[in-house]
């Protein structure tokens, strides 16, 4: 039997549900480690057993309140291990779970809670709760609220202790209720309302059954991407697919996850955690080299030296093994050298024990692939939508190709349209968006096949290259049409100062740029040339200004005439949520930054 039959056969032999599953986790390795979570300045472990007994009586208590199958709960809170343990609890209830970003405003919070129609709330602490008590009014079905961190008050709010004993209670009176609740789950039963981002417009509720979660996780592990003894790092938002898709994952594979939404502590916790696997979006990877580069050129000399060597070399071995050859002999040992003094040093800043990293959510430059390839890290690019549940195509660790984002899943089809559009039909597809029938009619063609909005295409082997967003295409006034995508990935992998760039041209004679720098990065770079400033005062750097401008040229040498970025401007500011130029998921709003800075645009083309 072939590996392909092998993986589909699994695929179609999934659990009905994700209570099923995760409650078949919990019998099958009861004394395995499910989470790690940290306690002041130590980490705290849990077993699936552990794990279980908690979700269990969380769930005993949605039930205890009343929640019938398929009715919302939505979750608000950073990630940390009390989500994944909300999240199943609901999910083994046969209720279902609204994700809400803790960054999304009170009005958005307002608005997602009532078109899903939510019933009860998670909120991580006070300040989620007062975005409920805010508009409490407006959101009758709105029973109750849990907090995590937050003060009970003895009515509407209630700790989550004080549920869990709730759900004790019931289960002392009714030992089967959460087991018959997940046993009545059919796999076309609704388990997640995830509002999309929404570049432009309100947000869409997109509705994913059990079966699709299921489904994801089951095919990562009939791909052997993760086993038992793997431990990832946790630390994407669970409120997005992509977070979601892991916890699925995690418990279909019954790997570990060491759990930490802080993002500046990353770095700090990779070196306590040692993780044999991290997910990312591509914006981590990019700081990591950037910081490395950056670090490497201000130390010159000798160290500069040595490292541009390790480089070279550690790029030459990458390229020979990617085309299936092994280095000769001297190679071999220049290389056993770089990694000595240069390679094995970057590793450690991810805990020493990777496997493999995955990266997901935009496109990865493939510079910065290669480079952490050179390193002995290899990072598989993945690529899928809110729509088809995250996971839609991924590269494997034995089966990789840098600059794409690899097969699909065992089990998903996939076309390209005439026009260049990615068609995905697959279990892990939505079953539409919530109380939007026509915009649901419209996301899919007549043979059933989700039309995605991004433009690519696929080699002899299958494996796919997304090349951009089919509604960013930009047409100049010369009436070329230019992928702003592609330009942008390499300007990001380029330039160790840049934090975002928004490529513009639709109707102009010439495409043009603004450009965002690293807070971080800039500090950095400041503090090593004694240059001092706030981020508008070394924006304006004449320093800085020549290294974008290297990074420009550098774009402008690999793309055809009419794509070349001709002129740029760097902002004052770098994009945020708050001034409604990035979405909760750090989606840069390209039509919300060109009207917001209409003015540095025209400027660049007040000469024509």
């Amino acid at each position: 039997m072939s590996a392909g039959t092998t993986e589909h056969k699994a695929v179609l032999q999934r659990p009905a549900s994700v209570a099923r599953m995760f409650l078949d986790r919990v019998a099958a390795t009861p004394e395995g480690e499910a989470y790690r979570r940290p306690v002041g300045d130590s980490w705290e472990s849990m077993t699936w057993a552990e794990t279980g007994q908690r979700v269990e009586a969380i769930a005993a208590g949605l039930v205890a309140l009343g929640l019938e199958p398929e009715q919302r709960v939505a979750i608000i809170s950073t990630t940390r291990v009390d989500w994944a343990l909300s999240d199943f609890a609901i999910l083994c209830a046969a209720a279902a779970t609204t994700t809400v970003y803790p960054t999304t405003n009170p009005e958005d919070v307002a608005y997602i809670l009532a078109d899903s129609g939510t019933r009860l709330v998670f909120a991580e602490d006070d300040a989620q709760v007062a975005k409920l008590r805010d508009h409490r009014d407006g959101l009758p079905e709105l029973a109750h609220v849990v907090t995590f961190d937050g003060t009970p008050d003895g009515d509407w709010v209630l700790g989550l202790a004080d549920l869990e004993r709730l759900g004790t209670e019931h289960l002392a009176a009714h030992p089967t209720a959460v087991a018959d609740r997940a046993d009545a789950i059919r796999p076309d039963h609704l388990a997640t309302l995830i509002y999309t981002s929404g570049t432009t417009g309100r947000p869409k509720g997109v509705r994913l059954s059990h079966d699709c979660w299921v489904y994801e996780g089951v095919a990562v592990d009939a791909l052997g991407l993760l086993t038992a003894q793997d431990l990832q790092y946790l630390w994407l938002p669970l409120s997005h697919s992509f977070g979601k898709v892991l916890l699925a994952a995690q418990v279909a594979t019954g790997s570990a996850a060491a759990v930490d939404g802080r993002v500046d502590r990353i770095i700090e916790n990779l070196a306590v955690v040692s993780p044999t696997f991290m997910a990312a979006a591509p914006r981590i990877f990019e700081k990591v080299r950037g910081r490395v580069v950056t670090m490497a050129q201000d130390e010159g000399g000798p160290k500069l030296k040595i490292f541009t060597w390790a480089m070279g070399v550690g790029r030459e071995v990458s390229a020979l093994q990617r085309s299936g050859q092994e280095p000769r002999a001297v190679l071999r040992a220049k290389h056993v050298v770089a990694d000595r003094l240069v390679f094995t040093k970057l590793r450690a800043r991810f805990g020493g024990r990777l496997r493999f990293l995955v990266s997901g959510s935009a496109a990865l430059s493939q510079d910065v692939a290669e480079f952490f390839h050179a390193a002995g890290i290899l990072i598989l690019e993945g690529y899928g939508l809110t729509e088809t549940s995250a996971g839609t195509f991924i590269n494997r660790p034995g089966t990789f190709r840098l600059g794409t984002v690899g097969l699909p899943l065992p089990g998903t089809d996939v076309r390209i349209a005439e026009d260049g559009e990615v068609l995905v039909r697959g279990p892990g597809v939505m079953a539409g968006y919530h109380g939007l029938p026509e915009q649901t009619a419209a996301a899919f063609d007549p043979d059933g096949f989700l039309r995605t909005g991004d433009i690519g295409e696929l080699d002899s082997d299958g494996f796919l290259r997304i090349t951009d967003r089919k509604k960013d295409l930009i047409k100049t006034s010369g009436g070329k049409y230019v992928a702003p995508q592609a330009i942008e990935v390499v300007f990001k992998g380029a330039c160790a100062l840049a934090s975002q760039i928004v490529v513009h041209g639709d109707g102009r004679h010439y495409v043009t740029a603004l450009v965002t720098l690293d807070p971080d990065a800039l500090t950095q770079w400041a503090a090593h040339r004694g240059v001092e400033g706030d981020y508008a005062t070394l924006a304006r750097h004449d320093d800085v200004h020549a290294e974008v401008a290297r990074a420009i040229d550098l774009v402008n040498s690999r793309v055809n005439r009419w794509e070349t970025v001709k002129d740029f401007r760097i902002l004052d500011h770098d994009l945020t949520i708050e001034a409604g130029e990035l979405t909760p998921s750090m989606k840069v709003k390209r039509r919300a930054v060109e009207a917001l800075h209409q003015d540095r645009l025209d400027e660049m083309y007040a000469s024509t």
